[in-house]
């Protein structure tokens, strides 16, 4: 059987327990992880994409169930009907490509904004306008912003979060 890529399901806020543990076992690991530009300096700088997984590429049938399934910080391999669920590769290239690009703009650049906040947007079509930070939607990727167009009338346009950084007072 070829390997395959799979989710493994990690105990709450210990994925990079698991992700050190599969390191040790010499398991090739996918841990997507993205850069936040928080408020707070003392917070944590890097979050997981997927909080409570951890992808893993291996033949489950040579590695055998055992070998994940006492792994500190695991709860279990995702699985549907008593079946592991295999993940496509394209989907784990795609998530690369994904996490890479959050990152390369500089990560979530959002996280703390309130709504009400002064932003600017950085990128995109409306690069260099200024907004007013409506909300977080779908998933931590898009936000909603309050565009002061024409007449300011305020416009709500939905953006990438990367786009978006808090205005400099």
């Amino acid at each position: 059987m070829p390997a395959s890529w799979y989710a493994l399901h990690s105990k709450p806020r210990k994925e990079e327990l698991l992700f050190e543990q599969l390191g040790l076992r010499k398991i090739e690991t996918f841990f997507p992880r993205i850069r936040v530009q928080t408020v707070n300096p003392r917070a944590r700088q890097v979050r997981a994409y997927f909080p409570g997984y951890v992808f893993i590429h291996l033949d489950l049938a040579e590695a055998g169930f055992s070998t994940l399934q006492w792994l500190p910080g695991v709860t279990g391999l995702v699985s549907f009907g008593g079946e592991p669920a295999s993940v496509p590769e394209s989907l784990i290239t795609a998530l690369r490509h994904k996490v890479e690009r959050i990152n390369g703009l500089g990560g979530e650049l959002f996280d703390g904004l309130k709504p009400g906040e002064a932003v600017e947007i950085q990128a995109g079509p409306f690069s260099g306008y200024e907004a007013i930070f409506d909300e977080q939607i779908s998933g931590n990727e898009r936000v909603r912003v309050l565009l002061k167009l024409l007449q300011k009338r305020l416009v709500p346009v939905e953006l990438p979060a990367g786009q978006v950084r808090r205005k400099d007072r």
